[in-house]
């Protein structure tokens, strides 16, 4: 059905009316008096069939005792009307109805319906189907921006500087991030001090990084600063099924902007729209996706530099987009939000934790260290989960167990209440003494921070271990050593009962994907030499950048025989360092049957080791950054046969 203005949809409201009408004279004519011959109302009143009349002048109305066929009609009724004759001087009539115990009504005659009524009925129905259908239309052609004519109009939502105002104050730990906006947000606030000196502003910044490093809240955090309207929209909401919507509303949104100016558009997922051209067959000759894509980029060229419009996008990949988006004269600024270091989770924390009630026990100095590699969005939620839990537990402030719980939720998963078997239990507890234990004894390794037998997630039970410090790149004795941990699980089994069980099913993953990054990816066998032969995060598993091909087969074999070469070495060595220390694995190993939990203290006490130092000096920053944190410390533990 097309929205309501269109020729053919006033053809079709007038087909309507005038079927409404047919069927209401068609269906109506059983509700009128039919019309009898005088004498066959003499006969029906001899026959003591009328029960009642009413007459005015020669007019007389009146009702039958029993439903009847009239002369003229096919259906049977008991209404009826007739004419007395003017020659008919009949003055026994009444007689005769008195007679034939008739009643005689003094009621005014029935006229029927009125021209009104008719036209109502008639007509109402259509009227009211009408109505509806231009209610339904024009709160759709709202909802989607005026029908036709709105399917141009840009969706995004506009934000004054007084309106929810979003500062630098409310944007932490990503310094390096706002320094690169520092200029943007003068600019907006002294164009002229530039313009002076022949200087341009950048048409447009770029902000890329991992899901949850608040790029949106860096956004609004510049518009907030620069006291300027601030357009917000996703990049998905330009396409529509409609061929050339997308387009039409990127012109709308600039014109927005430019008439507000100075103002910031601000793109969110730009990748949605922004993925390089000539990827895929168009259909019917026709990409809504390359149409818009164009236009954005037509609108960012017809920039002069003095609108006082910014452009703002945000991608969480940004080696897909387009090169025609990346030139100079397009986003000219491109700045990479990395994740926070421990300082800058700290400063994430007080802003998350500036409404919310902290006990005195709250280190929020000790909760940064311990939530190495968590961005903005994870902080957020670990504050929100420790407030959910303190409230659970019926406190007035938020303890440091509320957090340590909430971050136990969040990495290692909820507990699960199944009942496990004695035997089950103890090889659990073995299982995970192997983890925690080697853990403490291999050089370099993460801190332990908990050890528990206590069912969570797909896990029998989980070894917890996290950096004292951020880690920026790792050395092939330290990714050794996480292998050799992380087969401390399956070593211990074997040591202890001379079999194993499916448990290490996620350590024997973990182990395979270090083991074959450090052949294919990082140049760390000296059979594959150094050169990359696998593919890295996001590339084609076939394809690598610059090559055109893979590896040979002749390659791959020596890449799967050097990866079990480094991961058998390492099982040796598990096995050899857990049998070396077999007494610290059973005091490790009983402490957690007796209490299922042990914190680090706990840990490193019951082993007989001291405490790992609160600041890990061999954790420091190295000049080669890893490409995807392949070493960031994630949880050990024994998995469930499921």
């Amino acid at each position: 059905m097309r929205p309501p203005g269109g020729s053919r949809f006033w053809w079709f409201v007038l087909g309507l009316f005038a079927l409404n009408f047919v069927l209401t004279l068609a269906f109506s004519q059983g509700t009128n008096r039919p019309t009898v011959p005088y004498t066959f109302f003499r006969a029906q009143v001899q026959a003591n069939n009328v029960a009642s009349v009413t007459s005015r002048g020669d007019q007389i109305q009146g009702e039958f005792r029993r439903a009847i066929v009239v002369p003229g009609h096919k259906a049977p009724t008991k209404n009826f009307k007739t004419v007395q004759p003017a020659f008919s001087q009949d003055n026994q009539l009444l007689q005769l109805l008195i007679k034939n115990n008739v009643v005689v009504n003094a009621h005014a005659l029935d006229q029927g319906r009125s021209f009104l009524a008719t036209l109502l009925i008639g007509f109402g129905p259509t009227l009211l189907l009408v109505g509806l259908f231009l209610l339904i239309a024009r709160r759709a052609a709202g909802a989607a921006g005026g029908g036709l004519a709105g399917l141009g109009r840009s969706r995004a939502k506009r934000y004054e500087a007084s309106e929810q105002r979003t500062t630098f104050d409310d944007v932490a730990g990503i310094d390096e991030a706002e320094e690169e906006l520092v200029e943007i947000v003068d600019f907006l606030k002294q164009p002229e001090k530039y313009l002076k000196l022949g200087g341009v502003l950048p048409k447009g910044v770029l902000l890329s990084g991992p899901p949850g490093t608040r790029n949106t809240l860096l956004a609004r955090a510049v518009a907030g600063e620069a006291d300027v309207p601030f357009f917000s929209i996703s990049a998905s909401e330009f396409i529509e099924m409609v061929v050339g919507v997308g387009a039409s509303r990127v012109r709308d949104l600039f014109d927005q902007a430019k008439k507000a100016a100075p103002a910031i558009i601000f793109i969110d997922e730009l990748d949605a729209i922004g993925r390089q051209r000539g990827g895929g067959a168009s259909l019917g000759g026709h990409d809504e996706r390359e149409q818009t894509l164009n236009q954005i980029l037509t609108e960012m060229d017809g920039f002069t530099g003095s609108e006082g419009v910014i452009v703002l996008a945000a991608t969480n990949r940004p080696e897909i987009l387009d090169p025609a988006l990346l030139r100079p004269g397009r986003f000219d600024r491109r700045v990479t939000v990395n994740p926070p270091d421990a300082a800058g989770r700290r400063k994430i924390l007080e802003v998350h934790t500036r409404g919310v009630p902290l006990a005195n026990d709250v280190d929020l100095e000790s909760i940064s260290r311990t939530s190495a590699g968590m961005v903005g969005a994870d902080l957020r939620n670990l504050v929100n989960e420790a407030a959910l839990t303190a409230a659970r537990r019926g406190h007035n402030r938020v303890h440091l167990a509320d957090f340590t719980d909430a971050l136990e939720r969040i990495v290692l998963g909820a507990e699960r209440r199944i009942t496990l078997s004695a035997a089950e239990r103890e090889r659990t507890a073995y299982h995970e003494s192997g983890h925690a234990l080697l853990g403490m004894l291999e050089p370099g390794a993460d801190p332990v921070r908990k050890i528990s037998i206590v069912p969570r997630g797909r896990a029998l039970g989980v070894t917890f271990q996290s950096p004292a410090t951020d880690r920026y790149g790792y050395d092939a004795e330290y990714l050794k050593g996480r292998i050799v941990g992380a087969l401390g699980g399956r070593a211990s089994e074997e040591i202890v009962y001379g079999n194993v069980t499916t448990g290490a099913e996620s350590d024997l993953e973990q182990v395979t994907a270090i083991a074959r990054q450090m052949v294919g990816r990082w140049g760390m066998s000296d059979k594959i030499g150094l050169v990359s032969v696998l593919p890295g995060p996001g590339d084609d598993p076939l394809l690598f950048p610059g090559t055109g091909s893979g590896p040979s087969e002749e390659t791959r074999q020596i890449v799967d025989a050097e990866v079990r070469r480094i991961v058998d070495e390492c099982y040796s060595r598990a096995v050899r360092r857990l049998r070396e220390h077999r007494e610290q694995l059973e005091h490790l190993a009983r402490a957690l049957l007796e209490k299922e939990t042990l914190d680090e203290r706990e840990a490193y006490q019951t082993a007989g080791f001291p405490p790992p130092p609160k600041h890990d000096e061999r954790a420091g920053r190295v000049d080669a950054p890893s490409a995807d944190g392949a070493g960031v410390s994630v949880p050990a533990g024994r998995d469930a046969d499921d």
